[in-house]
């Protein structure tokens, strides 16, 4: 995030609650999606997010719902998001220091995060996965001490590598914690051991911490690219279909809503729908899941 922060989306541009409810439905219902993650940008900001998960979640067949947040509003929210239909939770979280921690996100707010986590566990809204991403010279020392508080507190850690999603074009390979890299650090501390479970179209690699339960999972989206297995569709909060993070080319389907076309023709082939055995992702900007960490 820019130090001069960024322009607003135009609430006009976004999709009502209503819009957005009559998507997901449309790709559960009728095109076989399984899985939904709301995302961002920050979900949390989106006033009317428990009411869009609770239909969501009364939808048949019932998807499996997850969220991804920056955790500064969660401890107020937690309860509600469970009670809503949240099965799982990722929290964005890049470093255990207080200095450091308001140096990377602008904001002095880690202790909010920690409660946050703290709250969405006692919600029972688990697993609940922390997603860090390691920049050179900046908290790339701490892989260790994030590995060692995930454990101790029963989180499961993805290391995410830093990718070149941002609109300002300041990303610089050179400046980014490689997955070699992260395992490198890991081994002299943990004894690490493939997962034996089944990766499928999952972006993560996990490794077993000292023979576990305990996992941590590397997200290698740059060095080890996985696209042969994504199976992810996102949906932008203004209404677009992109296929990729990295996808140069969007579907409106904005404007389908409010052109009136039926729910039949914006799920006929002929249109870029959700992919069957896809997650639909409601994400709160068009450029924006650099971060997620499914």
């Amino acid at each position: 995030m820019p130090a001069e922060g960024l322009d607003w989306m135009p609430r006009a541009d976004q999709l009502t609650d209503d819009e957005l409810v009559r998507l997901i439905t449309i790709a559960v219902r009728d095109l076989g999606v399984h899985e939904l993650r709301f995302t961002g940008g920050e979900p949390l900001l989106r006033r009317g997010l428990e009411d869009v998960i609770a239909a969501s979640a009364a939808l048949t067949p019932r998807p499996d719902i997850s969220l991804t947040t920056n955790g500064i509003g969660l401890a107020r929210r937690a309860e509600a998001l469970a009670a809503a239909g949240v099965n799982r939770l990722n929290v964005s979280m890049d470093t255990l220091r207080p200095e450091r921690f308001a140096t990377i996100t602008r904001r002095d707010r880690l202790s909010d995060v920690l409660d946050g986590l703290t709250a969405a566990r006692a919600a029972g809204l688990g697993p609940i996965k922390i997603n860090s991403v390691l920049l050179r010279g900046v908290n790339d020392d701490e892989a260790v001490a994030l590995v060692g508080f995930a454990v101790d507190q029963g989180y499961e850690l993805r290391f995410i590598e830093q990718m070149p999603l941002d609109a300002q074009h300041g990303w610089e390979r050179s400046e980014m914690i490689t997955a070699g890299e992260v395992m490198e650090r890991l081994a002299g501390h943990f004894v690490l051991t493939p997962d034996p479970g089944e990766r499928g179209g999952a972006p993560a690699e996990r490794w077993l911490v000292d023979g576990g339960p305990a996992v941590v999972g590397i997200i290698a989206s740059v060095t080890r690219p996985f696209c042969g297995a994504c199976d992810r569709t996102r949906l932008t909060a203004d209404g677009q279909v992109r296929s990729c993070l990295f996808a140069r080319t969007e579907t409106d389907l904005r404007a389908m809503l409010r052109g009136g076309s039926p729910d039949t023709e914006i799920a006929t082939p002929g249109a870029p729908p959700c992919g069957a055995n896809s997650p639909a992702t409601a994400s709160t900007s068009p450029a924006s899941c650099s971060r997620t960490g499914r």
